[in-house]
């Protein structure tokens, strides 16, 4: 069509051919990225716990920030966000939280979150105004419906109910409705106490909780395959995966991926597309970022 438009002169045509262009590429990059979210659990909604690593109030303020972080990317996404579980810290932010995201492939986009947040900045609650690094990490896992079996022997678990803290109104505060679950044989602990009901929140931790076994056969599989853990090791838990720098200049680096923003305020506002389709893309070509750079902050 294009070279009939440019033989005849007709503009129309022309204009017509760039509408077209630019919706096939938009198409084709939608099915590229789809793509991309092959794996089995990939479509799953997914379960974030976010835990404050050491540092007292900076990395608990640290925490805090992730948690809005992901909350402000689920509602710009469209999907729901549901607090499961967040305790406070003393004196501002929080110690850990868990959430569930649901929406489609909310898993398969938010895997690329797993692993330690490092952040860099002029302390709020240093009087001297020094600069400080704070840790926190993150994990996700597929939310498992019961699509999925997994076994779970009722000896196993230790079921401890206690009273829910934190704002909620007298049902909540007043009852024995929140609930820990512990695995034994794995160690796994799951607590909720979003809901009134002590029997919906033993519901929502049992499914937290399927998801977690799930997540970690999941990832004995992986480790038993060459090739996959070759390319795990800079993405395993425990590994610092992105820098956010707010002081001296202000930028967000993947370590993984090397994708790299000027600015950090969108992303901490939920502007994570950038940094989840470089993930994803790694994942595919299996070529990761080596060796880092870009100065002693990040």
């Amino acid at each position: 069509m294009f070279e009939l438009a440019q033989e005849a002169g007709d503009e129309d045509a022309m204009n017509e051919v760039s509408s077209l262009i630019v919706d096939l590429a938009d198409r084709f990059e939608r099915v590229e990225f789809h793509k991309m979210l092959s794996e089995d659990v990939d479509s799953k909604n997914a379960i974030v716990t976010i835990n404050a690593g050491a540092g007292g109030t900076e990395s608990q303020d640290w925490a805090q920030m992730l948690l809005r972080m992901y909350q402000r990317w689920a509602q710009d996404k469209g999907f729901k966000c549901e607090l499961l579980d967040a305790l406070p810290g003393e004196e501002a932010g929080i110690k850990n939280a868990t959430l569930t995201i649901s929406g489609p492939y909310a898993y398969g986009l938010l895997k690329s979150e797993a692993g330690v947040h490092r952040l860099v900045r002029i302390s709020p609650f240093d009087s001297n105004a020094r600069r400080h690094t704070s840790f926190t990490s993150v994990f996700v896992t597929p939310e498992i419906d019961d699509d999925f079996e997994v076994v779970i022997n009722p000896a196993d678990l230790r079921i401890d109910v206690f009273r829910s803290g934190g704002k909620g109104g007298q049902g909540v505060n007043t009852t024995d409705s929140a609930v820990r679950i512990t695995h034994n044989p794995s160690g796994i602990v799951v607590v909720c106490q979003q809901e009134r009901s002590q029997i919906k929140n033993k519901d929502l931790a049992m499914k937290v909780l399927r998801s977690r076994l799930y997540e970690r056969h999941l990832e004995e599989e992986r480790k038993k395959q060459a090739t996959i853990e070759d390319s795990k090791k800079d993405i395993a838990w425990g590994s610092q995966i992105r820098s956010y720098v707010l002081h001296p200049y202000k930028m967000v680096k993947d370590h993984r991926t090397g994708f790299v923003v000027p600015t950090a305020e969108k992303t901490l506002d939920g502007d994570l597309d950038g940094f989840i389709k470089a993930y994803l893309t790694c994942r595919i070509t299996g070529e990761w970022a080596r060796g880092g750079g870009g100065g002693d902050e990040v």
